[in-house]
């Protein structure tokens, strides 16, 4: 990671259900939650939360994670983190969607519950997957709503949507019902055209940040950021 391991990283829902409190539109996401980390029906309920607090505007981003030491922190196994993370999906939709659920796997398994509040967005929050490598993208074309490539190009965002389509498609889906959305990475200098480009490529949203070496000046930033380039992609 391009910080020091004593940034103050906050807990992702905890961050934006205070951003859902302190704006109307723009949507939220975690980009990404490292889902086989976390208990599936506590997170459930959280993602229902801010889904609910936001008035139906949140993403939830998902990834399988990349460090080991951060499951051996937690008690997780390493091993088999992609099939626990489709398991957990499988039975947070269960709580979503159902009244009194239960689930039984091989990772998860809970008796019949209830679990309110249910998400405004029906049947759930789009499900976002993360990661660049072959089997992220197939998990993204074969159980997500979508896919977000993050420190990639154009060029790059280009060849790995086409793959999470055609990962689509051999799984019987519609590949134009996926949201795709990239990132050239924070503090990566990007211009109108670069943003145009992107979209000509098929991506749907272009995630722009940078980290901040002041607090005072976060408010400064992100205006600066809004005049030079939300606003006038906003027309392309």
């Amino acid at each position: 990671m391009p910080m020091p391991t004593t940034v103050e990283i906050l807990d992702p829902f905890a961050a934006l259900t205070f951003a859902a409190a302190h704006t109307r539109t723009i949507r939220l996401g975690t980009g990404i939650c490292l889902l086989p980390e976390r208990n599936p029906v506590v997170t459930a309920k959280e993602v229902a939360s801010v889904d609910r607090l936001s008035g139906g505007r949140f993403d939830l981003g998902v990834g399988i994670g990349w460090l080991k030491e951060e499951f051996a922190a937690v008690g997780v196994p390493w091993e088999r983190r992609a099939e626990r993370t489709r398991e957990y999906l499988a039975a947070m939709k269960r709580l979503w969607t159902q009244a009194e659920p239960e689930f039984k796997g091989e990772f998860c398994a809970f008796p019949k519950v209830r679990m309110y509040p249910k998400p405004v967005q029906k049947p759930h929050p789009p499900i976002i997957f993360g990661g660049e490598s072959t089997p992220a993208l197939k998990r993204a074309g074969e159980a997500g709503d979508g896919w977000f490539g993050v420190n990639v190009t154009i060029e790059d965002a280009r060849t790995k949507i086409a793959r999470v389509r055609q990962f689509a498609r051999a799984a019987g889906r519609d590949p134009d019902k996926l949201h795709f959305s990239a990132s050239p990475g924070l503090g990566v200098p990007l211009e109108l055209d670069s943003i145009e480009r992107y979209r000509d490529a098929g991506v749907h949203q272009v995630v722009l940040g940078a980290i901040p070496t002041d607090a005072k000046h976060i408010t400064r930033d992100i205006e600066q950021m809004a005049e030079k380039l939300v606003a006038p992609a906003a027309n392309l």
